[in-house]
């Protein structure tokens, strides 16, 4: 933990750093102008790659590896002992939203936030022990199948579009299926082009299964969304807020528009319950 000198607490030098808001936005550049890449949830943990001024920190997500820049009032520099504790033990905050309450005061934090080092009542952040009465996931306590993920993902139903979002406040369409396998404790890239990469080619539509991933092209080829097929012709994905929506070998049919939306490309399968928090991403990184 951080050390103290009288009342103060003294931040580590280390590279390391934790989120302390409920939402804290990556941007593309250290200005509030600049595109929203991403977003830390709070208790996430980055690493620090670099800095400017006092106002800005660049930073390397520990779940998922994104780089952006974050405010840096919005993160806490911890050590690197504590950094590595926060590993052990955690938990995925499973409320929409639910309030957090430290000594002296509360944090709203919402579904797919971090609970370091959970005990099923309370965790830690570096100016103390915190207190979440709410529903919690802990990684590897719970045998995840396909049926489960679904229902996770499901908790999303009609959270708005939000380029760059990864939280029921505004989210988009890879970061809804980031935010589905992280509390399933399978850690899979940020982007849907780093996504399909992951998992099983299944040949066709026909075979496909509850859990899957579909991914869908633009004209050009190129890999622009990405959905979790739910049941027989269904699929759940992020366009204009989280829907439900028709899903055939086509690609997906939106009913109120009257049209395809999305040109099917492929569908890939990840086994949940043979793939745990980090070796199947970090083996993907090291293709990269």
């Amino acid at each position: 933990m951080p050390k103290k000198k009288g009342n103060k607490i003294i931040q580590s030098e280390d590279p390391y750093a934790i989120c302390t808001v409920a939402v804290a936005s990556l941007r593309s550049k250290p200005s509030h102008a600049e595109e929203q890449v991403s977003q830390l949830l709070f208790g996430e943990q980055a690493h620090i790659l670099d800095r400017k001024g006092k106002q800005w920190l660049k930073v390397s997500t520990e779940w998922g590896g994104y780089i952006g820049w974050v405010p840096a009032l919005q993160l806490y520099r911890i050590d690197k002992k504590d950094f590595e504790k926060n590993l052990e033990g955690q938990a995925m905050a499973l409320e929409l939203v639910q309030g957090a309450l430290g000594r002296n005061h509360s944090v709203p934090i919402c579904i797919g936030s971090t609970l370091n080092r959970f005990d099923g009542m309370s965790f830690r952040m570096p100016d103390g022990k915190m207190t979440y009465s709410g529903q919690a996931l802990l990684r590897d306590a719970v045998e995840m199948n396909n049926e489960r993920l679904v229902k996770l993902g499901m908790k999303y139903i009609h959270a708005p579009y939000q380029w760059g979002g990864r939280s029921p406040f505004g989210i988009d369409g890879s970061g809804l299926i980031q935010m589905i396998y992280k509390l399933a404790g399978i850690r899979i890239p940020r982007d849907a082009s780093g996504q399909i990469r992951a998992g099983e080619i299944v040949d066709f539509p026909s075979d496909a299964m509850p859990g899957d991933l579909a991914f869908f092209e633009n004209a050009k080829g190129q890999i622009v969304h990405v959905g979790l097929i739910t049941e027989e012709s269904q699929i759940l994905h992020a366009f204009g807020k989280v829907r439900l929506d028709y899903f055939d070998h086509h690609g997906i049919y939106n009913s109120e528009l009257g049209k395809y939306t999305h040109k099917l490309r492929i569908i890939k399968r990840i086994d949940v319950g043979s793939e745990r928090p980090s070796e199947s991403f970090r083996a993907l990184q090291s293709s990269d």
